[in-house]
C-alpha cells in the first residue's frame, strides 16, 4: 500500500483501500495507536521515556478540536494569538493557552477551495511587517481549472479577529495537471522574501518530468519579492539563480529537483529544510542551496529512479542530508523544524520530523549538511501532517486524523 493521503502518495487508492480492509477508517490513527499512547502522552521509543532524547507529545490545548488541520503558526502581531488552517478553506485564530475555550474563523474562503485528497488551503506565512500592512499569504488549489493560488490578504488591523475573504490579492496562478503533489508551504526567509514550495504536479513519477523542467513552476521551490511590483504583484530577488536568463527558465525558481516538498522550515541560521515526500522507496531530507537541483526524478533519495533521462548531470545533484526507506510502515515524511525551544534542551539543534502513516517523530543531528545521527524520539505520534512554532519557538504537531494540536514536551 504506497499510497498516502497528502504527501504524494494517490487519495482514492489508499482510502478505498483502507474502506475495504478491516473495517478501518479513513485514516489510520484511531485504530493504530501505540500501545506507549495514554491518556494523550506518547513516550519516546525506550518505552520507558528515559532514553538519551527522550520525548512526549501533548494535548496542547484539549477544548479544540480542528478538521483537517495541515499547518500551525502565529503572526509576530504583538498578541498571543496562534492561527491554524483547516484543508478545507478556514483559518482559525486563537489565543495561545491550553486552557482557551474556542476558536474563532479568521478566514473563510471554503468557496475558493477545491479540497479533499492532497488539495485544499495548504499553506500560510505572515509578512514580516504584518503588525504595519495587515498582509498574510495564502497557497490553495481551486478548479475548473485546476490550479495553485499563491495570493495576499489584508487584515484591517493586527488584531483584527476576521479577514474579508474580498481583499484577496492573487500574486500568481499556474496548473495543476493531477490532483496530487501539490507542494503548498508559503514562508518568509530572514532575506524577507517570500518561498513557496511545489511539488511535481502529480501522478506517479513524474511522468511530464516537471521537477527537472526549469521552464515549470513544478517539482520547486520558488522566491519572490512580494515588495516589487516587478511582475504586477512581486518581484524577482536580484540574486535568483535564473534572474534574468535567456533560456526560458521560470526566474521564480531558488532551487528544483523535487518530488512533493509537502512541509519545509527555515532555522536561526536561515537554512532552508525540507522533507521531500518519495516516490516507492525512499522518503528524504534535503537543506536546499541556491540553484540546487535535488535529483528527481533522476534520483529517489539517493537511489537512482528515473536514470534514463540523461540531461541531467549527476555531479551536480544535491543529495539529501538524510533518507530512510518504506520499512516498518514508514510510507510519507512529514518535514518538521528545528527545534529552538526550552521545554526539551536535549533536542536543541536537532530536525524534528516525522512520517505521516507510522507517526513516528525522530530526531536528526545535523553536522553542516550531512547527518551526523538520527534518533526516533516518539514511537507513534499521530498522523503528523505539519509541524509549527508559537511565539517562544516551542514545537507544535498537527494531528490530522484527531483534529488535535499537540506538543512537543520533555520528559
Amino acid at each position: 500500500m504506497k499510497q498516502i493521503l497528502m504527501f504524494g502518495k494517490t487519495l482514492i487508492t489508499f482510502l478505498f483501500s483502507l474502506m475495504a480492509t478491516s473495517g478501518l477508517s479513513w485514516f489510520i490513527a484511531s485504530a493504530c495507536q501505540s500501545k506507549n499512547q495514554t491518556d494523550g502522552i506518547t513516550i519516546d521509543s525506550t518505552g520507558n521515556g528515559t532514553g538519551p532524547l527522550a520525548a512526549a507529545v501533548v494535548n496542547a490545548y484539549p477544548k479544540l478540536t480542528f478538521t483537517s488541520p495541515v499547518e500551525y503558526t502565529f503572526a509576530k502581531d504583538g498578541t498571543n494569538r496562534v492561527f491554524v488552517i483547516e484543508q478545507e478553506g478556514k483559518i482559525r485564530v486563537f489565543e495561545n493557552d491550553a486552557n482557551v475555550p474556542s476558536a474563532g474563523t479568521y478566514l473563510d474562503i471554503r468557496s475558493k477551495v477545491a479540497s479533499g485528497g492532497e488539495m485544499g488551503l495548504l499553506g500560510l506565512a505572515f509578512h514580516p511587517d504584518f503588525k504595519k500592512n495587515g498582509f498574510f499569504y495564502v497557497n490553495y488549489t481551486k478548479s475548473n481549472p485546476r490550479e495553485t493560488i499563491v495570493s495576499r490578504f489584508k487584515a484591517s488591523s493586527a488584531t483584527a479577529s476576521e479577514v474579508d475573504p474580498g481583499s484577496e490579492v492573487i500574486l500568481f496562478r499556474f496548473e495543476q495537471p493531477y490532483g496530487n503533489h501539490n507542494g503548498g508551504k508559503v514562508l518568509f526567509g530572514q532575506d524577507g522574501y517570500l518561498y513557496v514550495s511545489t511539488g511535481d504536479g502529480g501522478s506517479g513519477g513524474d511522468p511530464q518530468n516537471h521537477a527537472q523542467n526549469r521552464s515549470s513552476w513544478l517539482g520547486k521551490i520558488l522566491r519572490v519579492d512580494v515588495n516589487s511590483t516587478e511582475k504586477g504583484q512581486y518581484g524577482i530577488p536580484g540574486d535568483n539563480p535564473f534572474k534574468g536568463n535567456t533560456n526560458g527558465y521560470r526566474e521564480e525558481i531558488f532551487a528544483y529537483g523535487l518530488r512533493n516538498p509537502w512541509r519545509v522550515s527555515f532555522d536561526s541560521k536561515g537554512q532552508l529544510w525540507v522533507g521531500d515526500v518519495g516516490q516507492n522507496a525512499i522518503e528524504e531530507v534535503d537543506i536546499v542551496t541556491k540553484g540546487g537541483n535535488f535529483g528527481w526524478r533522476v534520483k529517489e533519495g539517493n537511489a537512482d529512479y528515473n536514470a534514463k533521462d540523461n540531461n541531467v548531470n549527476l555531479a551536480n545533484v544535491v543529495a539529501p542530508i538524510w533518507q530512510y526507506t518504506h520499512d516498518n510502515g514508514n510510507i510519507s515524511i512529514t518535514g518538521g523544524h528545528v527545534y529552538e525551544g526550552t521545554a526539551n534542551p536535549a533536542l536543541t539543534g536537532k530536525y524534528i520530523y516525522a512520517d505521516y502513516a507510522s507517526g513516528r517523530v525522530w530526531a536528526l543531528t545535523p553536522n553542516g549538511t550531512k547527518a551526523a545521527s538520527n534518533q526516533e524520539i516518539i514511537s507513534r505520534a499521530g498522523n503528523i501532517s505539519a509541524f509549527g512554532v508559537d511565539q517562544k519557538n516551542e514545537l507544535y504537531l498537527c494531528d490530522y486524523a484527531s483534529g488535535h494540536i499537540l506538543k512537543l514536551t520533555g520528559k
